[in-house]
């Protein structure tokens, strides 16, 4: 289903969009929040974007069609998407290639967006009431024009926007001739469940991006944590000489998969009650192609986080624990030791992690978004 949400600033397209991608399980995407993340990088279009955006401009057609298509090209929009704040013109209507499905208008008189907008808790850079204004006057000038635009295609939907979030909702759904049913959309269900298995050498940021991930509410399961937990039982140092002597051990005793082994119960336990779990560290080949055998109707997909060699001794060398636990032979005998040569090698997605942890948020974002919605 491919649906555009109509609206001006205030007449809760974020809320709906949000709303209405859960329940159909389809991307929801803001061009809004595309122009205000890209204005932020420290280029020569992020500066352009924010100077446009703070003024209350339009970005140039030109531009903004330009963007969203590349937007739209990406894996997670294949199955639909829930667009919010484009088209805004007749030259984008004209000139977007994908067919939509319904145009969603979500009418409020001016008065009632400005008086939320300016009571609203957290407002943006860009939420001053002259710019407001501006958004307002412009919508009425270019976007209602395409409004009338996909009328004429029959593909126009008015809702009253200034009732209750619930009943916005609900009259939205009866519109597109669907209903709730234990608060879940009748006739959608999903097809997959996934795991995010991440890997990566010591100091890559892969306890980082475990968080990251669990911030989002998604459950996490620590592979290395049953290592660590005997290490410390036992009272001894966490050097790499300890690791390396446990691990090989253990996969003496129980084959070279036996992380995976020792975590196989928890791991369907938690399927059970969720799309996506996320498995923290796990090293080997083995492990994985365990998994593969044993979880054959999950999706498991591979997530590499590199950093660079001396950024990733520094970041482990500050650890409160495990911080001995970094170096070349540390390097050698995960990459050789544990074969997790051969799951970086492989990896479905990489990501760089050189840098904060917003930019590691936002590239996260992305892969869970490309995960969640193929499934």
């Amino acid at each position: 289903m491919k649906l555009v949400l109509i609206g001006i600033q205030g007449s809760g397209k974020s809320t709906q969009g949000n709303l209405l991608s859960r329940l159909f399980h389809i991307p929801y995407l803001s061009t809004g929040h595309i122009f205000r993340k890209i204005a932020k990088e420290k280029t020569s279009l992020g500066r352009y974007v924010k100077e446009t955006i703070n003024s209350g401009v339009l970005v140039p057609d030109d531009k903004t069609i330009e963007i969203v298509n590349s937007y739209l090209s990406r894996p997670e929009y294949k199955k639909g998407y829930i667009l919010d704040g484009f088209p805004r013109t007749i030259n984008q209507a004209d000139a977007f290639s994908n067919n939509v499905d319904k145009v969603i208008y979500l009418k409020i008189p001016d008065k009632e967006a400005l008086w939320r907008l300016v009571n609203r808790h957290q407002q943006r850079d860009d939420e001053t009431l002259p710019a407001i204004k501006k958004r307002i006057e412009m919508f009425h000038k270019h976007t209602k024009l395409v409004i009338e635009y996909y009328k004429k295609q029959e593909k126009v939907v008015v809702i009253d926007a200034t009732q209750l979030i619930e009943q916005v909702n609900k009259d939205i759904l009866e519109s597109l001739g669907k209903k709730l049913v234990k608060n879940k959309l009748e006739g959608v269900s999903l097809k997959y469940k996934s795991i995010i298995a991440i890997v990566g050498l010591p100091g890559a940021g892969k306890t980082m991006a475990a968080d990251i991930f669990k911030n989002k509410n998604l459950p996490v399961i620590s592979f290395g944590k049953i290592i660590n937990d005997y290490i410390d039982k036992q009272k001894l140092p966490h050097t790499e000489k300890v690791h390396k002597k446990v691990r090989e051990e253990m996969r003496s005793k129980f084959g070279i998969d036996v992380l995976a082994k020792m975590n196989e119960e928890k791991l369907k336990q938690t399927l059970e009650h969720n799309q996506i779990v996320i498995i923290d560290g796990m090293r080997s080949w083995e492990e994985y192609l365990y998994l593969k055998a044993k979880l054959t109707k999950v999706k498991i997909f591979i997530l590499c986080i590199w950093a660079e060699k001396q950024i990733r001794y520094q970041r482990s060398a500050k650890r409160k624990y495990r911080s001995q636990l970094f170096g070349e032979q540390r390097d050698i005998n995960e990459l050789i030791g544990t074969n997790m040569g051969p799951t970086i090698a492989f990896a479905d997605f990489l990501i760089k992690n050189n840098f904060s942890v917003e930019d590691m948020t936002d590239k996260l974002e992305g892969i869970y978004r490309e995960v969640y919605f193929s499934l």
